[in-house]
């Protein structure tokens, strides 16, 4: 072997493969190979000021480091080859690090998109690794962990268990809780409406009253508008003006990030974590009429820049598919207006313009062709003509009350040819100057101003993006994190704060106002933004951040108030005489008893108590008490009564034993409940750590005579060797299917052997 590539992810690596000869041999890290450990705060803090991080290769990690340094001791050049942004040149550092390497000495390709040509230029043109990048995301990375190792175990203090804080994630969830804060104080104000029928079934609306401009707020209450009513029903209205005007929509520019994310989710109904996926899978590589090849260029960006030979192809493409009137003069180039953009990159696009959505539609799953055919559509559409379309306003006066009424056109369609036009034309009636019309029918409606609209996924990422707060790479990380934490909650797809996240903010707001700052929020990544240009050293803007926030943090120990949910209730405990108090736990609020952990005693908010848990005379296998009967949400279970002293638990329905011996080690296969459902796994565990999510089947693979199991999927019910060098798989036939892992087929296999 002469050359090792390494990426990131295994279907990369299989892409790239397709693409190059026997020379090369491409590999996957599988992500990040080292990271700051999760049990400690994993920064040491040097006499000097200075900053160093403790990476570390995390256990399930180890094997592919082992695999990747004797892959290097083998291979005569080394080709790092990760995502060209900030995070993919800092997986390319540590693993360079991890293999022992140099990073600086090491060849580092880029490459927008997953193609041959694409690959082979990036092979002939490397550079080495920029360190500028890999130390922005390290101060990136160290600043995140300061926050959340120090302040998050502040808040569980002072609020609640599991709460925590993050740079980019508190900033974010003040702008959903300044837009609750509008929602409450918002006071609804009166207005009306007022429209009229004339003939020919012409629709207006009020403009003018005794010779003042009405707008939507003009008009404030009742008597306002049967004055105007009244006083129209006895004018005598002429046609005082036919206007028509000729108006451009201008061409959508290409997608980027959160452009893609916002229109994924208003046309597609996908969540921004479900866009990125679909489009990862479309940019590592699907099957294509040409091969397996990456179909898109590189999703995280925030560029509106396009490479001139894609523009070529698409303006060949439009040309040759539409006609020249829907092919400017010029090629079209568009500037992102997002703050602290990287216009050395480029935006999403199709890498082969030739490969429609009508060929698409029989290599990719529904949600890759969906996001497929938005992307392809917007490419194709931002170097189109615009569309042209004809307005037209008719006004009819009366003695006291002009009225106006507005209908459009389409002329030419433009870029709605490929991105579609829904509105029906509605054309305004030839009638001349002067000319007498009659009011049919005429119209009073009461309105309130609404409150401003909770924000949804989209409109969210939208304005994270308009105040710099976080990096396309960010966005749907960080509203997942909040979902986690239980922060908010998407009802009909609208973002609502729960109530520890007011909390939350309140506290964070009173005493470290600059984490939920969007102004010192986006000045940090403009800073991280020069550290990347090699116009600021990363260590002063850890130093600047680190010392002010950790005397606040110091001070915040000692001198913010707790702010836990204990509501005096007024009431006594009937164990102890303490008062009891509502508190707010895991699972919703409950009263419980002040004098807790003394008193144990505790209620629901109807003052139903907790059924005392069943005993049994089943001794502990590990100290020797009585089990006792618990219920938790999966159901009831056997749990040490000197709990917490000893933790022993065990099912309460012993599970069920296989007949078919463990692979590994012989022992009893038993059937198991887990988070995810059922499973099967050897009762020697921990000694043996052999587990299937299918049935193991009595009966040998035809092929290899390695174990079957029975596997239960939504897709449907197979069989299938658990063996990786095998290939067998079987479809349940139909009559046999039962959905519940039963072992029927077995059966009557067991009966032909």
């Amino acid at each position: 072997m002469k050359n090792l590539i390494i990426v990131e992810s295994p279907a990369k690596a299989r892409t790239i493969s397709n693409f190059l000869g026997r020379n090369y041999k491409v590999v996957a890290s599988k992500g990040h190979i080292r990271d700051l450990p999760k049990s400690s705060f994993g920064i040491t803090v040097e006499e000097d000021g200075t900053f160093t991080p403790k990476y570390s290769i995390p256990r399930d990690v180890n094997p592919v480091v082992k695999e990747l340094k004797k892959l290097a001791k083998e291979a005569e050049t080394i080709f790092i080859a990760t995502d060209e942004d900030r995070e993919g040149e800092a997986i390319g550092y540590h693993i360079a690090m991890a293999i022992k390497k140099d990073p600086t000495t090491l060849p580092r390709i880029v490459f927008h998109e997953i193609t041959k040509t694409a690959i082979q230029h990036a092979l002939d043109n490397p550079r080495s690794i920029d360190m500028n990048s890999v130390n922005a995301q390290q101060a990136r990375r160290l600043l995140d962990r300061m926050v959340g190792y120090k302040l998050s175990p502040l808040l569980a203090s002072k609020i609640q268990k599991g709460l925590s804080a993050g740079r980019v994630q508190s900033s974010s969830l003040k702008i959903v809780i300044d837009r609750e804060r509008e929602i409450t104080a918002f006071k609804p104000e009166e207005y009306w409406s007022i429209e009229a029928l004339f003939e020919n079934n012409i629709d207006a609306s009020i403009h003018e009253f005794s010779g003042e401009k009405i707008d939507k707020m003009s008009i404030k209450n009742e008597a306002m508008a049967t004055e105007i009513v009244l006083s129209a029903k006895q004018e005598n209205f002429v046609v005082e003006s036919l206007e028509k005007r000729e108006r451009k929509s201008k061409t959508p520019p290409p997608f980027m990030t959160s452009t893609l994310q916002q229109s994924a989710s208003t046309q597609l109904g996908f969540s921004p974590k479900k866009t990125m996926m679909v489009a990862q899978k479309l940019y590592e590589g699907v099957k294509t009429d040409q091969g397996n090849m990456g179909v898109i260029t590189y999703m995280r960006t925030d560029s509106l820049n396009l490479a001139k030979e894609a523009v070529i192809n698409a303006r060949d493409y439009i040309e040759s598919n539409f006609g020249k009137d829907y092919l400017p003069t010029k090629a079209k180039i568009y500037n992102s207006k997002a703050k602290g953009a990287q216009e050395a990159h480029e935006a999403i696009r199709p890498t082969m313009v030739e490969f429609t959505p009508l060929v698409a539609k029989d290599y990719l799953n529904a949600d890759e062709f969906k996001l497929y055919r938005l992307i392809h559509s917007r490419f194709l559409a931002c170097q189109m003509t615009e569309a042209r379309l004809e307005s037209q306003t008719l006004l009819f006066k009366g003695e006291k009350s002009t009225f106006k009424a507005s209908e459009r056109k389409l002329l030419f369609d433009g870029f709605y040819k490929v991105t579609g036009y829904n509105e029906k034309d509605k054309l305004l009636p030839e009638l001349k100057k002067a000319q007498k019309v009659t009011l049919d029918k005429i119209k009073p409606e009461q309105h309130f101003t609404e409150p401003p609209a909770r924000y949804n996924e989209a409109s969210l990422i939208k304005k994270l993006e308009s105040l710099g707060i976080g990096r396309p790479s960010t966005y749907a990380p960080t509203i997942s994190i909040l979902q986690t934490r239980k922060y908010i909650e998407l009802q009909k797809k609208r973002i609502h704060p729960t109530e520890v996240a007011f909390t939350v903010i309140e506290m964070l707001e009173e005493h470290f106002s600059e984490i939920v700052d969007s102004a010192f929020t986006s000045n940090m990544e403009a800073k991280l933004d020069e550290v990347d240009e090699g116009k600021l050293d990363w260590q002063k803007v850890l130093s600047d951040f680190y010392d002010p926030f950790m005397k606040k943090i110091t001070d915040g120990k000692a001198n913010i108030e707790s702010k836990k949910m204990a509501i005096p209730t007024g009431k006594f405990c009937p164990k102890c005489d303490s008062e009891l108090l509502r508190r707010k736990g895991r699972y919703g609020e409950f009263i419980a008893c002040s004098n807790f952990p003394k008193c144990k005693y505790t209620t629901d908010l109807e003052g139903n108590t907790p059924p005392e848990p069943e005993t049994t005379d089943i001794p502990c296998d590990k100290c020797g008490e009585f089990m006792i009967i618990k219920d938790s949400r999966r159901g009831k279970f056997l749990a040490c009564s000197a709990y917490p002293k000893c933790k022993n638990a065990k099912p309460l329905v012993p599970p069920r034993e296989l007949e078919v011996p463990c692979p590994k080690c012989g022992a009893k296969i038993l059937e198991k409940e887990g988070k995810r459902g059922k499973f099967y796994g050897c009762a020697n565990y921990p000694k043996c750590k052999f587990i299937s999510n299918g049935e193991p089947l009595t009966w040998k693979c035809p092929d290899c005579k390695g174990m079957v199991v029975h596997k239960v999927l939504k897709t449907g019910e197979f069989f299938e060797c658990i063996e990786k060098s095998c290939k067998f798989k079987e479809a349940v036939p139909s009559d046999k299917l039962k959905g519940d892992g039963s072992n029927k087929e077995s059966e009557k296999r067991d009966a032909k052997t």
